[in-house]
């Protein structure tokens, strides 16, 4: 058991460890131009600078995961930070746009190893069925620090240059780190968990890193490219190779009680789904903004400032909802939020009114937040305490795969003319609505309320913590 001041910390370590990585990822955008021209760099070095990043996570996040359950998410988040901060600094101080790339494919490593741990210590010091409100409190906190990266890396750039929005990341790493010392979570018996099984991590990391590199260079080279088509083959084959192996092997990298759980794998799906149709279009949205009405960064930065707003007050309102009315339907509402939203979107043109769009971003705002908070809960609530890394890593790894297959698809479905806008934006409406067919099979039943206890739910045989019952779905 933890107290209620080691919870605190456990969340805000979660809270401002997320937050580091949400505020990176956007708060780049606004750095990239000046960064080319300062380096003299080529379009393709600058978009080098998010794909390696990118690889790097993905290929990643479950290993790390992993680890985490068996040496502990602390010690992982402490060292991740660490690395990222390092890192971050090292971009800062580098010479060419060479160095930029390999930090940052060294900054997003040690991202895997931060990103997890922050979902996986709200597990370990959270009763599964008070997971709602931290979890909540996370979504809210990566919404606004998202929201706000281009806005704080238009200043930071406009007054101190590109390095200022690495520079940034330094102090708020040395904090996190120091917090990361303070964090106390029970023991899940990590002596007892199965070793890091080489093989498939690295089967793992090959598949994921390829499928993410494919994807990231779809906008530029089509859906039929040759280099494209060679890549999806080898990640097909590499999975299948991957998937035999754990089959035999007695330590897989994905335990069986986390590969059979309907629960965790559908939180996944719809994850992946929804986040594809959430980035693709917004990556849509931002030329229409931009080349049709023709905005300015910061006038088409507010434009979407609706879906910012919806998905933090849609976290909480997410949480009662799952209380009220089970995961299943919650889920269900809020992908079909989702997609209206988006459709909605693909109807606007130069003459549309800014209530119009308004409230287009607003229901994708709140749709996607129900979905995260939902998936989420669902995803670590369903984890037993000693698998609560790996699922974490699982389902971060949805959240980085989804993104970049939703981009690839908007921009190579029918390319950025404005003439395609409202047909591309109807294929991600309809990719995000396939998120309804894994939102159907979450559980149906509304959470607990705080205090109520599972007495009849049953430990996987394989989780490397006997003693502790697993927690069912929290709808949280």
């Amino acid at each position: 058991m933890t107290t209620p001041a080691q919870r605190q910390t456990a969340l805000l370590v979660s809270v401002v460890g997320a937050v580091i990585v949400a505020l990176d990822g956007t708060i780049l955008l606004m750095a990239q131009p000046v960064m080319q021209r300062d380096l003299g760099a080529s379009v393709a070095h600058i978009q080098w600078t998010s794909t390696g990043y990118l690889v790097a996570v993905a290929a990643l996040l479950v290993i790390a995961g992993r680890l985490g359950d068996q040496y502990g998410h602390a010690r992982l988040l402490f060292v991740g930070v660490l690395g990222f901060g390092a890192a971050s600094a090292g971009i800062a101080l580098a010479p060419s746009v060479g160095w930029v790339i390999v930090l940052r494919v060294v900054q997003g490593g040690f991202a895997a190893f931060l990103q997890p741990a922050t979902l996986a210590l709200l597990r370990l010091a959270y009763p599964a069925d008070r997971l709602g409100k931290p979890i909540a409190i996370r979504t809210g906190a990566i919404a606004v620090a998202a929201g706000s990266g281009p806005l704080l890396g238009g200043v930071l750039v406009a007054h101190l240059g590109w390095r200022a929005v690495f520079w940034v990341n330094v102090p708020l790493a040395f904090v996190i780190a120091v917090l990361a010392l303070t964090v106390r979570t029970p023991a899940t018996q990590r002596g007892n968990s199965p070793r890091l099984n080489v093989t498939s991590a690295g089967l793992l990391a090959i598949a994921l890193a390829t499928l993410v590199h494919a994807l990231a260079d779809v906008p530029a080279r089509g859906w039929t490219a040759a280099p494209t088509l060679l890549e999806f083959l080898a990640v097909i084959g590499v999975a299948t190779m991957l998937t035999r192996h754990e089959r035999r092997t007695t330590h897989p990298v994905v335990p069986p009680a986390v590969a059979r759980s309907v629960p965790v794998t559908a939180s996944m799906a719809l994850l992946l789904v929804t986040t594809a149709g959430l980035f693709g279009a917004l990556f849509r949205a931002t030329f229409h903004l931009q080349d049709v009405l023709r905005l300015d960064p910061l006038d088409s930065g507010l434009r979407v400032l609706p879906l910012t707003v919806l998905m933090v007050l849609g976290s909480p309102a997410a949480v009662a909802a799952m209380r009220r009315y089970g995961a299943r339907r919650t889920a269900i509402a809020g992908t079909v939020l989702v997609v209206v939203g988006i459709a909605g979107l693909s109807r606007l043109g130069p003459a549309s009114t800014w209530m119009a769009m308004a409230a287009a971003f607003a229901a994708i705002g709140a749709g996607f937040a129900t979905v995260m908070v939902t998936a989420t809960g669902t995803v670590v609530g369903d984890a037993p305490p000693g698998y609560a890394g790996v699922v974490s890593g699982l389902k971060q790894t949805a959240m980085n795969i989804g993104p970049t297959f939703g981009i690839a698809v908007a921009a190579g479905a029918t390319g950025t003319a404005a003439s395609t806008m409202g047909s591309t934006l109807l294929i991600l409406a309809a990719l995000a609505a396939l998120g309804l067919l894994p939102a159907s099979r979450l559980p149906r039943r509304p959470a607990r309320q705080e205090g109520e206890h599972d007495t009849t739910a049953a430990l996987p045989a394989q989780a490397p913590t006997p003693q502790a019952a697993p927690a069912r779905h929290t709808n949280s």
